[in-house]
This record gives structure tokens, sequence and C-alpha cells, in this order.
């Protein structure tokens, strides 16, 4: 008998791959979480039914997570990452020696034991002795702290459950004081294309643009998210993510990536006019797609009619 994984994007759209076998299925006290095998995509981390990452296409996310702002601003020394329980994050940025402190704040402990028990490739740096582990809910760890950071990522899972917190404006304002006079702010910003999500990245452009003078999105594409498109966010009030990029500081550094570089850095930041019209105007594609498919109806009954 085949066994099949599905995550249903929308009620009439789902991603499945086939899996040799459940490695881990256990409720914690915040969510459930799953390690498959898969045979297309390796080990999947799923929580509360939604994939988180694969070993396969992980290296993009974590990648554009961490490198673009990484570029943008040339003294990072510490660092803040909310969520991030897999360790991804954690493992790109640790790659550059000027980094002095990264405190990971993680509200779930078994986030962190599942991800160093089956996810060796992603979990190798939890033990740098730069790196601190807090278990501890971010929107409350982030509200003690003002003018501390040089850079903060919001590695956080959808806006339900253990990371609806984390989609406030009261934790990104949290985040803008936490942050020093020319820090950077980096999110998962959720993706444009299936309703909800799009609704929900509009909503965080609403909130960040309000409360840094440089708020951008760019993108990526991730192929086990919903459409294989997604967001992210870059705040903060000093450093403009394209005109700040600095590629020859950047690839002197010599770190090896397979998806980042600074050609597509330049690039991510143009986006396509419907995801423009969604963070500008809240335009959602699935409503101009259903006016357009009535409008059409329409059309064909008063031809008929004639």
């Amino acid at each position: 008998m085949e066994l099949w994984f599905s995550e249903y994007n929308t009620e009439n759209m789902k991603i499945s791959f086939r899996v040799r076998q459940q490695l881990f299925s256990q409720q914690s006290d915040f969510q459930h979480i799953q390690v498959l095998d898969s045979y297309e995509f390796g080990r999947v981390l799923v929580m509360d039914g939604f994939i988180m990452m694969t070993e396969k296409d992980e290296f993009i996310y974590h990648e554009m997570i961490s490198h673009v702002p990484m570029a943008v601003h040339p003294a990072i020394r510490k660092i803040l990452v909310i969520g991030g329980g897999d360790g991804g994050v954690l493992r790109e940025l640790c790659r550059y020696p000027g980094v002095e402190e990264i405190t990971l704040v993680e509200i779930d402990p078994m986030a962190v034991e599942v991800s160093r028990r089956f996810l060796p490739a992603v979990s190798v740096s939890f033990d740098d002795p730069r790196v601190t582990i807090v278990h501890e809910d971010g929107l409350r760890y982030v509200r003690r702290y003002q003018g501390v950071f040089d850079l903060i990522i919001v590695d956080s899972t959808d806006p339900f459950g253990p990371g609806e917190s984390l989609f406030t404006r009261e934790f990104y304002s949290n985040c803008r004081h936490a942050l020093k006079e020319d820090g950077i702010l980096v999110n998962q910003h959720e993706g444009p294309y299936f309703k909800n999500d799009a609704e929900e990245a509009a909503a965080i452009y609403k909130k960040t643009s309000a409360l840094f003078p440089v708020a951008a999105v760019y993108q990526a594409h991730i192929p086990t998210y919903p459409a294989g498109h997604w967001l992210f966010g870059f705040m903060s009030n000093r450093y403009h993510p394209q005109r700040d990029l600095d590629p020859r500081r950047w690839e002197s550094l010599e770190i090896e990536t397979r998806y980042y570089n600074t050609d597509l850095h330049k690039g991510a930041f143009a986006l396509p006019t419907y995801v423009r019209r969604l963070l500008e105007e809240g335009e959602v594609l699935d409503e101009v797609f259903r006016r357009r498919i009535e409008s059409h109806g329409r059309r064909e009954e008063a031809v008929g009619d004639d």
C-alpha cells in the first residue's frame, strides 16, 4: 500500500507527495509535529498539517531570509531569531565570522529536539558557542529590549496557533524598538497567490509599512510552499535593501550558497504586478479572477439574449 501526505492550500487545492515512512509524530504543548521520509523531497518537517521545510528545498527559504539582510548591513554583530526551531536560519547566520551573538527564541522545545534528532543537515549550529536558545513566546521576549539588536529575523510558522502573536502590530512595533537605530527586521511574509495567504501578506505589509520608513517585500520560488511563490519582508529605519547592497563586500566573504547571490538579491525585489497591487491596494488575485469569470458569464448571457 502506498502512503501519501497531502497539504491543502485551499479547500480545492492540495499538494501531495509519496512517503516511505513516518519517522516521528507527536503532539507538543503547542502543536502537532511530524517528520516524514519522502521519496521526492527527503525528510519533511510538518507542523499542524502544514509543510515547514523539506530537505530538498529548505536551502532556498533559509538562504533568502538570512543572506539578504546580511548583505545590506555592513556590521551585524548581535542577532535575534524568533521562531526557527529547525535551525536552518542559525546554520546560515553562523557562517558569518563577524557575528558575535545570536539568540534563538523558539516557544516549542520539541521543535528543536526533533530537528536535532531527525534533521542533522539543518540543525548543525545549535551548539555554536555564539548561540543562545530561549524557549519563550517571542512577543513577550522582544518587549524587554530597547535598541539592542542589529538584526531581527522572524522565522515564524503561519499566523495561527503558536505563531499567531508574531503577526500583530504590537509585535512588529516591539521589534522596531528592540532594534538599534540602524537595525534591520526581516520576516517570512506569507504567499501572494492563494486567498488566505494573500490576505495575510497584505495585512502584514500594511502594519509594517506604517512603522518603518523602509518597508520592502521580496520573493523566492520554493517548490513545496503554496503555489511555489513565497514572500519575505525587509524593514529598517536606515538601510535600503537595494541601494545599500554591497556585492563586493558580501562576495569577499566567499560564503557558498545554492540559491542566493547578489544579482538575485537585486531582482528579488522586482515584484509581479498582481503582488504589487496586493500589497499596495489589498487586491487579492482570487477576487480579481472571480470578478472576471462573473463578467465573462454576463457577457455570454447578453450575447445569448441577442
